[in-house]
């Protein structure tokens, strides 16, 4: 399995110059078009249905050669010259024979992408993958570049049996993200054609939002509540399993492991917590911050640092309510929660 992996430099995209002179309803068309002919997946299998071809620069050039050629050969009955025109031809029709296979039957699947946050440069994984005759070197793909609508691409210069490659993207916003398009693309094998197509791998990533160092201040829905630190930490109980721990003499029958002791692992007893103090919370309504968005990033942060010492926690964000628990998973269910939440719940304005 080869592998890709394209730097990630900090990028603003720019738009193509031709694209301000282009109607947004002819965009919105070929959208649409694109949809039906290529509609989204996670995997997509390039065919002729899904495969466009056009000369490029050089091809039209090669194209006028042979034209001129033909006609000065035809003109002073220079066989020779005539001859020459001809196998130019041949050439340039057997360019649009390769150029279509060179892209014909690779499949791309859209991998998970990593744990990102606002103002980040975002690498997607994406797999590629054909049904190569390792015994012909020719039913190979080559010189393959890979990039998203008014992005950097990345070269791959062969794709066998199984490729992994990345594609960057410039930094974005909080929130559900969708990069659009691949363009998958190619001028193989002598840049007399340009090949490419538009590939649709339903991307949805959540970008969090970025974590900005702040202190950690917990807080109570209670009136009557405190908000110590220490709050949230587990202490010896009935509630919860934590794990395994040496047996003592002395210690009750009931809590040996005895699958383990069968196992050979010898006398080893089950340790139980429960959350020590009461419930605490990280709020919104009671984070600093000069606006909304500062305070995102402020509880983006104390959610990944309380996550880290194992503590107990609940979020709430005005109506949105994550109960307390602890762990990976709400972690980043309280980071999915932190990124998602719209403006339009708080009535657009910025709160102090």
């Amino acid at each position: 399995m080869k592998s890709s992996t394209a730097p990630l430099p900090h990028y603003r995209p720019k738009p193509k110059w031709y694209s301000r002179f282009i109607p947004k309803r002819i965009k919105q068309r070929w959208g649409l078009w694109l949809n039906k002919r290529i509609p989204p997946n996670n995997q997509v299998t390039l065919t002729h249905k899904s495969i466009f071809i056009l000369p490029s620069g050089f091809g039209l050039a090669w194209f006028v050669l042979i034209c001129v050629l033909y006609l000065f050969g035809t003109n002073y009955q220079n066989n020779l010259v005539i001859g020459l025109s001809l196998l130019l031809a041949s050439v340039l029709h057997t360019c649009i024979i390769y150029s279509y296979k060179n892209l014909a039957g690779l499949t791309l699947t859209s991998q998970i992408p990593p744990e990102t946050h606002a103002n980040q440069n975002i690498a997607f994984p994406v797999s590629l993958s054909s049904k190569i005759n390792k015994n012909n070197s020719h039913t190979s793909h080559q010189q393959i570049c890979l990039n998203f609508a008014e992005q950097r691409h990345i070269r791959l210069t062969e794709v066998d049996d199984s490729t992994n490659a990345t594609i960057a993207f410039s930094p974005q916003a909080r929130g559900q993200f969708n990069p659009g398009r691949i363009q998958v693309s190619s001028n193989f094998p002598l840049g007399l054609f340009r090949t490419w197509s538009y590939v649709d791998l339903d991307i949805n990533h959540i970008i969090y939002a970025e974590p900005l160092n702040t202190q950690v201040s917990l807080t109570s829905l209670d009136d009557d509540n405190t908000s110590e630190f220490d709050h949230g930490k587990l202490q010896p109980g009935v509630d919860d399993y934590k794990g395994l721990k040496t047996y003592v003499e002395g210690e009750s029958l009931k809590q040996v492991a005895w699958k383990q002791w069968a196992q050979g692992r010898g006398m080893l007893t089950k340790e139980f917590a429960q959350p020590e103090g009461k419930p605490v919370w990280l709020s919104l309504d009671d984070t600093q911050g000069t606006n909304i968005e500062q305070k995102l990033s402020k509880l983006a942060w104390q959610v990944n640092t309380l996550s880290q010492a194992q503590q107990v926690f609940g979020l709430a964000l005005h109506k949105h309510v994550i109960e307390q628990d602890s762990g990976e998973a709400h972690r980043k269910q309280c980071q999915q929660l932190i990124a998602l939440y719209a403006k339009s719940t708080y009535g657009g304005a910025d709160e102090n």
